[in-house]
């Protein structure tokens, strides 16, 4: 590649498309442009598991309410999936299949929406709570990655419904009332695991705020050379993501990427960095990525449930009943603004924005 590569020229032709990389495949690109390609390193040359019984844990939350020994045996599975994976599967989690699949086709259906009317949502003013984008840190990163994105910030203070596109209105609201439902019953279920009153977490206002971010992943010519998301952890409490069937997402676990096999009806739920912080590490935050495809589009929805991030001075911190002498708190206090404004400042780089608030 010659000398005179012109990257933030490319980046801004890029921008002001206002097409993503959906326009790029529309437009029947061959070969994946130079600002997409990761340098130094094939992004899959990590070891991958080649284990096929090495799998996230999928937790059945049949009974869960209705039944001792069951809720008791669900405790104790969340638990260990948290210690030990950071991510985990769910079903029979009462959500219903058609409001699952009607929300992928929402955001499939805004992303395959005519070029011209979704330029109407383009912006990168993030403080804006509808947003359609092409990578957050397009500006930032040493690479950018193959996918564009619809969100919206969903609590604690919505959007006027018109606010959000005809297409996946009505569905983005009615699931965003039942997957908060959810994570509320998922808060009491990861406080009994740590051994706290179930509404311990609620009472810390973990889920008062309610981030939806609708992915959509175009089948890349040379998924080789790019990614479809860059190694992360969740900047959350929980998040809970919808995938449709295409695949694609990995787990680092004991220093090897897992596939995250999609299973029809369940959801993923991630612990978030703001969940290990006041766990005191208990509870770890998953590493996670999402390789590009020659299949697609791969369409996903991810809910980050977190305090209000706009709002509050409240501190978070370990949580004093689970320290003692033998375990001292690992972090200091700090705000979920000031820990939002870090994560946001170093772009996804594979590291987490814990470490700054290590004791």
């Amino acid at each position: 590649m010659g000398s005179d590569y012109d990257r933030e020229s490319e980046l801004k032709a890029f921008d002001e498309s206002k097409t993503g990389v959906k326009g790029l495949v529309d437009a029947g690109v061959a070969k994946v442009p130079r600002m997409f390609i990761h340098p130094q390193h094939n992004p899959r040359e990590m070891s991958v598991s080649t284990n096929t019984q090495l799998n996230v844990p999928i937790i059945d939350l049949e009974g869960v309410h209705s039944d001792a020994i069951r809720h008791a045996k669900i405790i104790g599975d969340i638990r260990n999936a948290c210690e030990t994976w950071g991510m985990f599967q769910i079903f029979n989690h009462g959500i219903m299949k058609s409001i699952l699949e009607e929300m992928i086709q929402g955001i499939r259906g805004f992303h395959e929406l005519d070029a011209e009317v979704k330029k109407e949502f383009y912006t990168r003013d993030f403080t804006k709570k509808v947003i359609y984008v092409s990578n957050f840190d397009l500006f930032k990163a040493p690479a950018a990655t193959w996918k564009d994105t619809f969100s919206c910030i969903l609590a604690p203070n919505p959007p006027e419904p018109t606010d959000l596109p005809v297409i996946c209105r009505g569905i983005t609201m009615e699931y965003s009332k039942q997957v908060t439902m959810l994570t509320n019953t998922m808060l009491e279920l990861a406080a009994e695991a740590l051994g706290l009153n179930s509404n311990h977490l609620k009472d810390m206002e973990c889920a008062d705020g309610l981030f939806l971010v609708g992915h959509y992943y175009p089948a890349c010519p040379e998924p080789r050379l790019t990614l479809g998301t860059k190694i992360h952890t969740d900047p959350s409490f929980f998040t809970v993501l919808l995938q449709d069937q295409v695949g694609g997402l990995q787990v680092l676990h004991e220093n090897q990427w897992v596939n995250v096999i999609p299973v029809p009806g369940a959801l993923v739920i991630n612990t978030g960095d703001l969940l290990q912080l006041v766990s005191n590490d208990i509870f770890k935050s998953a590493k996670h990525r999402v390789l590009a495809n020659h299949k697609g589009p791969r369409v996903s929805v991810a809910s980050f449930f977190s305090p209000y991030i706009f709002s509050s001075s409240k501190l978070y911190g370990p949580i004093k009943e689970l320290l003692s002498e033998e375990n001292p708190p690992k972090y200091k206090e700090m705000t979920v603004r000031d820990y939002n404004a870090l994560h946001q400042e170093k772009g996804l780089d594979g590291t987490s924005a814990l470490q700054h608030f290590k004791l």
